[in-house]
Parts: C-alpha cells; sequence; structure tokens
C-alpha cells in the first residue's frame, strides 16, 4: 500500500482520482480550502462521499500560502508521491480576478515543490490546462504546439506552474508528469462547465446560453478516463507533458439535441456574441499518451453523456438548485 497527497480533494477530477486510488488498496492524504470558485454544495458532495471511504485523510488548507509547506510535513511527510490537482479554473472568471489564479495556479504550484524538495518526495503530478494552446496553431494541438501566447490569465497561471515544475525538475531531479486536461465531464461536475449547464438548463426548463452560433467544437473525455491517466502518470517518466482528454468531438449544438434526446425536452436556445476569451475549437493529438503511459479512454460520448443525465436525474432534489455562472 502507498500513500499520496491529492490537492484539490473536493474537485471534480481530484475526487475520482483519490476514489480510484483507495478502491486498489492506497492511502491517500486530501486536501483542499473548499473556497466559493463555485456552488459550495457541489464539493460538500464529492467530500462526504470521500471521507466515508476507508484510507483516506482529510486536511482544510490553502496550498496559495507559504505556510501550508510546514502544515503538509505535520500532514503527509510519508507520502510517496503528490498530485497537485487543486486550482482555480475557468476561462472567463480568471478575467475578474487573476490574482486568485496565480495564488492558487502558481505560487500554489511553488508550495507543493518545495515541500516535495524538503521531505524528498520525487514524484510530482501537475494538473495543467488546453488553454495554453490558445489559437495559434491548428488543432489537434500536440504538446509541442505554441502555448507561449495564452489567451486569459488562467492559461498564463498554467503556463507559470508548469516552467516552475520544469525548474524543480533540473535543480532537484523531482520527477514531473504535466497533465494538459482538455473538456473533461461526468456526475458532480463542475457547475460551470457546459456538460452540467445544458443537462440543469434542460431538465428544468431553463433558457439555454450559446456563445456564438453553436458551431464551436470541443473534444471531451469523460471523467473516468481522465482520472485513470492520471494515475498512470505516477510512473517515472523525467519531465514530461502530456495531452489527455479532448479525443471525442462533437459542437455545442450537435450537445444539446444528445441532452434534449435524454432528458426528453426541447432547448430554448438564447445565442449570444462569442467572448473574446473563447476559443472556436480544443481538440487533442493523444498519442503521446497512449504511448508513453498505456492510456486509452474508454467511455464514448454517446455513453458518457448518459451516464451523466442519470446522475444527474438520481441527484435531482439538489442539483437542480446549484449555481450555474
Amino acid at each position: 500500500m502507498t500513500s499520496y497527497l491529492v490537492t484539490g480533494a473536493a474537485g471534480f477530477i481530484a475526487s475520482r482520482v483519490i476514489e480510484m486510488l483507495l478502491a486498489d488498496g492506497h492511502s491517500v492524504y486530501g486536501v483542499d480550502n473548499l473556497c466559493d470558485a463555485y456552488d459550495v454544495r457541489m464539493k460538500a458532495y464529492r467530500l462526504k462521499r470521500l471521507l466515508a471511504m476507508p484510507g483516506f485523510k482529510f486536511q482544510k488548507l490553502d496550498i496559495s500560502k507559504r505556510s501550508c509547506i510546514e502544515k503538509l510535513t505535520g500532514f503527509a511527510q510519508d507520502a510517496a508521491a503528490v498530485i497537485n490537482l487543486a486550482a482555480w479554473s475557468g476561462v472567463r472568471s480568471s478575467l475578474i480576478d487573476p490574482w486568485a489564479y496565480i495564488d492558487t495556479n502558481t505560487t500554489g504550484t511553488l508550495n507543493l515543490l518545495e515541500f516535495c524538495k524538503t521531505q524528498d518526495i520525487n514524484k510530482f503530478i501537475l494538473a495543467s490546462t488546453s488553454s495554453l494552446y490558445g489559437n495559434e496553431d491548428e488543432p489537434p494541438y500536440r504538446e509541442t504546439s505554441d502555448t507561449d501566447h495564452p489567451l486569459q490569465p488562467y492559461a498564463a497561471s498554467k503556463k507559470g506552474a508548469e516552467v516552475m515544475a520544469y525548474a524543480y525538475h533540473h535543480l532537484f531531479d523531482i520527477d514531473v508528469t504535466v497533465f494538459r486536461y482538455f473538456t473533461v465531464y461526468g456526475p458532480a461536475g463542475r457547475p460551470e462547465m457546459v456538460m452540467f449547464r445544458f443537462c440543469q438548463w434542460i431538465a428544468e426548463g431553463r433558457e439555454v446560453t450559446v456563445t456564438g452560433d453553436g458551431e464551436q467544437s470541443r473534444g471531451f473525455t469523460y471523467l473516468d478516463d481522465i482520472a485513470r491517466g492520471t494515475i498512470l502518470g505516477l510512473k517515472p517518466v523525467g519531465y514530461e507533458i502530456f495531452n489527455l482528454g479532448g479525443h471525442e468531438v462533437a459542437t455545442i449544438n450537435q450537445l444539446i439535441t444528445m441532452f434534449e434526446t435524454r432528458l426528453g425536452g426541447k432547448a430554448e436556445i438564447k445565442y449570444v456574441p462569442l467572448h473574446p476569451a473563447d476559443v472556436l475549437t480544443n481538440v487533442a493529438d493523444v498519442a503521446k499518451a497512449g504511448e508513453m503511459l498505456g492510456w486509452e479512454p474508454q467511455v464514448g460520448l454517446e455513453d458518457g453523456v448518459t451516464r451523466l443525465v442519470n446522475w444527474y436525474l438520481q441527484e435531482r432534489d439538489w442539483v437542480k438548485d446549484i449555481a450555474t455562472p
């Protein structure tokens, strides 16, 4: 049995990673500051599930504070690896409070790398983002595509985290796996993400807001596939960046049709202008993750959307009231 430290434990991806690690017989130290970046009821739901599982220990902690290094030393000093999935996420909200993004995504990563250095923890996994690819190159994006022209503070903060991790790899021989996650969806997803919003809005007969003409596309990947891929990243790689997700492409209009079919309702769509922080398409080349990590997605888009809808209907009593910014 191995112990791991996972940050952002009450988050969408992190909570599923933790569930899988625990199911495999490992123990997990989870930390999260439980911030109100989105409706905290969703985080409470995920955390409650984790706290009921043997082998999980939790501490409320803010990785953006330098004091977290000492606190982690007393909490998780025997961790074999740090899986840093804590982040302020979201493209548009990073224009409102970019400082929060730098504090958590960049400075928080620095603090965790310092923790690894002081505790001789040789493995570090970093959650980065496909938003780094911007609009410079043509999709599907490879790991070598341009990432030097971020379109929002969110992407810029993650670029800072990536290069900081490389510096610590170079200086202190910390083995680093960086995952640039593409659009992830599944049960208990972030409320500002398109999948949750469409499911809730159509199920509850609310107006569906679509930016642009709805023909912009995204590459989607189901949560379980992302979590499995993240765990595969624990293998030694030196310093490597992997695209993870974004392999199955659909337009926004196609997604709406899929939810209409499963929910038995017709969407009342309101089209609004595109936001300058948005990109028209975001599709991944995931060949490197397959070759080096042996990662292959297993859940197709049709099946994944069905699973999301089934979860929503099961939890409808409370998720219908989750705020969708």
